[in-house]
């Protein structure tokens, strides 16, 4: 048991409650969320992708990181701290369950007033309750055991956190999706008591999570295996306007995350990408159109690389005039000077650039800003400027005759220039990352023999993606990790190979850059030519002295890309150093949305914020066993070139069958509460201190979160409308065990008989979905129906007709049947 010490306050009334809960200390990111007797107090902001945590009695809830929960019957919130099943605990604990009037039950004008802190067991009880809404009553005394619903309160009940078992595991073992975590861990674990009526979609899966640019990959998949090309593209482009390039250069993060990876291989995310890609290029007419409406404001790029390719499309879609200044000769940075052709294609970079160029965004290409154009100038002609000059200026080293070493960067740009180039015969390549591996793969292509690369990390840290290193070991290069070098070998001005010294550690204590060697080892490496990949630094000289710049980077707000000269805003390599495509893609997207707030955009441009998604999905049960990963086709050893990419794309139907291995992540934890489907089918009202809910729409799915409640939003009753004449009323629960044990499935209804027909019908379920579901095709069905087992078979039918059932939870449907029939035949 975690033994932990609270403060802990008495609240002598609804308003002091609140305002204890609002002074708690603030926290920092993980840290408990203000919740209250299953009813959060204040419930977690809807911005933002990972919240901080609040636990209430059952729910976390509140904003900011407040540390702060209050606390009336205690039988979610103390089970769940013992466990710890948060991050965090709460630092106060205030008891609401001496406030006066919210525990009350009362009849009122138009029907019955719950109080929220009144008992299950006073509900169960009292007598107006059992004679106006025997279920409610029923479904009350269902509840766990005597002893708990003395002291479990209505409000508890109703915003009680999930019961999964994943979710509430012990020192928080799994933090899951509904948590704000990354996967859900019951979909390939165990999900006998899981939803059957969907999903929901509370957060980002592993694989949209560890993608630079957030894209929704599980989305578009969706759209891949139903054989939507054009709705999975138009996804992918919400915030990736390059994904013919990526799917060819990403270091795709997304797979190593994959939650199937548990299973057995993750999902060719990539390959997919440039399936999808690929048909975006070919309905770029379609997918990349001019903006209906013109801003009338004016946006410079500075840079046409990925960074700046990615702004100028979202600023283009949002309505602006975007113009794009590039130094080189062609578009494209270092996608066009930097990649090799074997990886990227120039014609396909080419074709993004006209479907870009179609879009209406003007490119001019042999201008340089600083030299030909000043950024003073650029801002007098243009309402704002975005700088993404990218890192081009190869770094070199401290050492005698370091004159006699080539640039690995100036060799990629010379093959992609199409000039005449030669390497030597041994060829050493000093570097480990990602240019480094294409500089020893494009002199291995080029004809030399031999081609060793060199680095300071450990293979296991080797910046280089892992793919990139296991394509350069196919491509004959010797990799040489944890050695730095020490001196040039030369004679008579010619250059005889390298020095090399043992490489213990690359990066201080405080993880600057700082490596060390062992003097004492050293080997030595011949060779007639080194080429230096040891990274790039940006070129500052298009900003001048007018923005603040940082350890040879400009300095820019990581959110918005804002700079200190105001109106002027930076990202991508110039800003972060060198990184992956993605990444640069991410920034030049958010400093888009920057730009057009400042121009007058909306808060939420469309522009640059995807619409809102249907936050309920079906798993995609098909993925829910082993199914072999498809093996993207790559050219053969024999035609490899420097000119022609190696990779292949993927076919229709193996891009559509390596979708189905997606199994849609998502959270499949159910609502447990016994009140919630009673309440919807007796049309109750929550009563709240801000507003009225109706029952059906006070639920909800969020991380940490089972209700709709907002920030210092808390539930104070719950009004039932009086019965209408001639309505049953019926609750059924389906349990392991008598007492104590959760629904596996519950119903409640309200059916209004006129003259042995159904006239009315309400009909909700529990413990079926993420939230207790009306069932709303089942009333329609009824209403002029005589309940006869006929009905109540052809009613069970229409029950199960949107349930997704999967894995070893399909029984669920069949006892939703066997419950609706007993319910219409009593």
């Amino acid at each position: 048991m975690n033994l932990r010490k609270f403060e802990h306050r008495t609240a002598a009334s609804l308003g002091d409650a609140l305002a204890a809960l609002a002074a708690a200390p603030s926290g920092g990111r993980r840290t408990s969320r203000a919740c209250e007797d299953g009813v959060p107090l204040a419930a977690a902001p809807s911005g933002g992708r990972r919240t901080s945590r609040a636990c209430e009695d059952g729910v976390p809830l509140a904003a900011g990181g407040r540390k702060a929960a209050a606390i009336a019957g205690g039988t979610d919130l103390l089970g769940s701290l013992k466990d710890a099943i948060h991050p965090a605990y709460p630092e106060l604990l205030v008891d609401i369950k001496r406030i006066k009037g919210l525990g009350a039950i009362k009849k009122v004008k138009n029907g019955v007033s719950i109080g929220a802190l009144a008992t299950l067991a006073e509900v169960a009880k009292d007598g107006l309750i059992r004679e106006l809404y025997p279920l409610l009553a029923a479904a009350a005394r269902s509840v766990a055991s005597p002893q708990i619903r003395n002291m479990a309160t209505v409000g508890g009940n109703l915003c009680q956190e999930p019961r999964c078992w994943y979710y509430r595991t012990p020192e928080n073992l799994f933090h899951c999706l509904r948590k704000g975590g990354d996967r859900c861990a019951a979909l390939l674990g165990d999900h006998r008591f899981h939803s059957v009526f969907g999903a929901a979609r509370t957060a980002d899966p592993a694989c949209a999570s560890a993608c630079p640019g957030h894209v929704e990959i599980p989305v578009y998949l969706e759209c891949v295996r139903r054989g939507d090309l054009t709705a999975a593209a138009r996804i992918v482009l919400e915030r990736n306007p390059m994904p013919a390039v990526t799917g060819r250069v990403c270091p795709h993060r997304c797979e190593p995350a994959c939650n199937r990876g548990g299973l057995d291989e993750a999902v060719a995310i990539r390959a997919i990408e440039l399936h999808v890609g690929g048909h975006a290029l070919r309905h770029a007419d379609e997918l990349m159109k001019a903006p209906a409406r013109a801003s009338g404001k004016r946006v410079a790029v500075v840079g046409s690389g990925p960074a700046g390719l990615s702004a100028a499309f979202y600023l283009r879609r949002a309505g602006h005039q975007v113009t794009v200044f590039e130094r080189m000769p062609e578009p494209g940075g270092m996608l066009a000077y930097g990649i090799p052709a074997y990886r990227l294609s120039p014609a396909v970079l080419a074709e993004q650039i006209k479907a870009y160029e179609r879009m209406g965004i003007e490119f001019r290409t042999g201008v340089s800003i600083g030299r030909d154009l000043a950024l003073d100038g650029l801002k007098k002609r243009f309402h704002a400027v975005f700088v993404a000059t990218g890192a081009w200026r190869a770094k070199t080293l401290a050492i005698p005759r370091a004159g006699l070493l080539g640039s690995g960067l100036d060799l990629l740009r010379d093959v992609r220039l199409g000039r005449p180039v030669t390497v030597g015969r041994r060829v050493l390549v000093i570097g480990g990352g990602n240019v480094a591996l294409d500089v020893a793969v494009t002199a291995r292509r080029l004809g030399a023999q031999d081609v060793t690369a060199a680095c300071l990390e450990s293979r296991e840290t080797m910046p280089a993606f892992p793919d990139d290193i296991e394509h350069a070991l196919a491509e004959g290069v010797r990799l040489l990790p944890s050695w730095g070098p020490r001196s040039v070998l030369a004679s008579r001005g010619a250059i005889r190979g390298m020095e090399l010294v043992r490489c213990v550690s690359v990066f201080g204590p405080d993880g600057r850059f700082a490596p060390e060697f062992d003097p004492a080892v050293a080997t030595t490496v011949e060779a007639d030519q080194v080429l230096l990949a040891i990274g790039q630094a940006a070129d500052l000289s298009c900003v001048g002295r007018k923005v603040r710049t940082g350890r040879g980077l400009i300095a820019a707000d990581p959110e918005t890309g804002a700079t200190s000269l105001p109106g002027v805003f930076a990202g991508g390599d110039a800003v972060s150093g060198p990184a992956s495509v993605i990444e640069a893609v991410a920034a030049g997207r958010k400093a888009a949305r920057a730009i057009d707030l400042r121009l007058g955009g909306s808060r939420v441009t469309p522009a640059m914020e995807p619409p809102g998604r249907e936050t309920w999905t079906c798993v995609n049960h098909e993925a829910l066993r082993k199914i072999a990963r498809v093996r993207v086709p790559q050219a053969p050893a024999s035609e490899r070139s420097l000119h022609a990419e190696d990779g292949r794309t993927l076919d229709a139907a193996s891009t559509q069958d390596e979708a189905r291995r997606c199994v849609n992540c998502a959270c499949v934890a159910v609502s447990s509460s016994d009140l919630g489907p009673a309440l919807i089918a007796l049309g109750a009202v929550v009563k709240t201190t801000k507003r009225r809910l109706p029952a059906e729409g006070f639920f909800d799915a969020r991380p940490s979160r089972t209700t709709v409640l907002d920030e210092g939003e808390l539930v104070t009753a719950v009004e039932l409308p009086a019965p209408r004449p001639r309505s049953r009323q019926e609750y059924l629960k389906f349990r392991l065990r008598r007492s104590i044990d959760f629904p596996i499935v519950s119903v409640a209804s309200v059916l209004e008989l006129e003259g042995g027909r159904i006239r009315q019908a309400r009909v909700a379920f529990g413990a079926v979905a993420p939230v207790p579901l009306r069932a709303a095709g089942v009333e329609e069905f009824l209403v002029g129906k005589t309940p006869s087992e006929e009905t109540a078979a052809a009613a069970g039918e229409v029950a199960a007709r949107g349930a997704c059932a999967f894995g070893r939870n399909k029984y669920k449907v069949q006892i939703i049947k066997a419950l609706l029939r007993k319910l219409l035949l009593h």
